[in-house]
């Protein structure tokens, strides 16, 4: 029992990281990386519109040295209408700061992130993983409700209470590293991790090569976090 205690102690920490592809997600992966957590990245191709980010979701785990990248395919298109999904619906541009503060926008898709969570929370299990870790934001979360850390807290309990491992005794944890930070602080944080912002994507309405609307509130809060970093956004810049 002993030794079996002892191999345990010396096995390295695993946990999965949602991967987006986007600027959060991709600061996670690097911060797990850089905490000694042995890393398996999940990225879902849920029917977005957005698809790029599946493409940078893949060039980030190939930077960042990550071997076990999994890449589920989920068609959430029947779960409701969401400008992200549906391409009928615009994709807001331009709207005032006042605007993106309030209110829930078009571009939620339901329960999107409980959905991703619950599947991260399976391969975390399947993997022996003892955490999950994801890019939720709760300041600039642009009014999605799964973003915020009372959710991140519910979930955790769900984690804990509908697992074996959990009924065991060794609950799957929920890290939000960056669930505190504003867009500049985690532009920041990714830049002194070393990761290559330039490879990550966070437009919602991307034109037909991949190039970012710029006018999207994805866009328009990411481009406010970069400048207030002082940090050059290859990716806004063609780079």
């Amino acid at each position: 029992m002993n030794a079996d205690r002892a191999e345990a102690a010396r096995a390295p920490r695993r946990a999965v990281v949602l991967l987006s592809g986007g600027l959060d997600s991709a600061t996670v992966a690097a911060w797990a990386i850089h905490e000694g957590w042995l890393t398996t990245a999940l990225s879902i191709d849920y029917g977005q519109r957005h698809r790029v980010e599946l493409d940078s979701a893949r060039a980030v785990a190939d930077h960042l040295g990550i071997r076990d990248h999994v890449v589920l395919r989920v068609d959430l298109a029947p779960f409701g209408s969401s400008a992200l999904l549906d391409p009928s619906i615009p994709v807001p541009h331009d709207r005032p700061a006042a605007a993106m503060a309030s209110g829930i926008p078009v571009t939620y898709v339901p329960a999107r992130n409980t959905v991703f969570l619950s599947l991260a929370l399976a391969l975390a299990e399947s993997r022996g993983a003892t955490a999950v870790a994801v890019g939720v934001n709760a300041i600039d979360y642009s009014g999605y409700p799964d973003c915020r850390p009372e959710f991140i807290d519910a979930f955790r309990r769900v984690a804990a209470l509908g697992t074996k491992a959990g009924v065991e005794g060794r609950p799957i944890d929920i890290l939000a590293p960056l669930v505190d930070l504003s867009k500049a602080e985690i532009v920041a944080l990714g830049t002194r991790l070393g990761l290559d912002l330039g490879l990550t994507t966070s437009c919602y309405d991307p034109a037909p090569d991949g190039r970012p609307c710029g006018r999207c509130d994805s866009c328009r809060l990411r481009a406010e976090g970069f400048a207030a970093a002082r940090v050059v956004d290859r990716r806004a810049a063609g780079g």
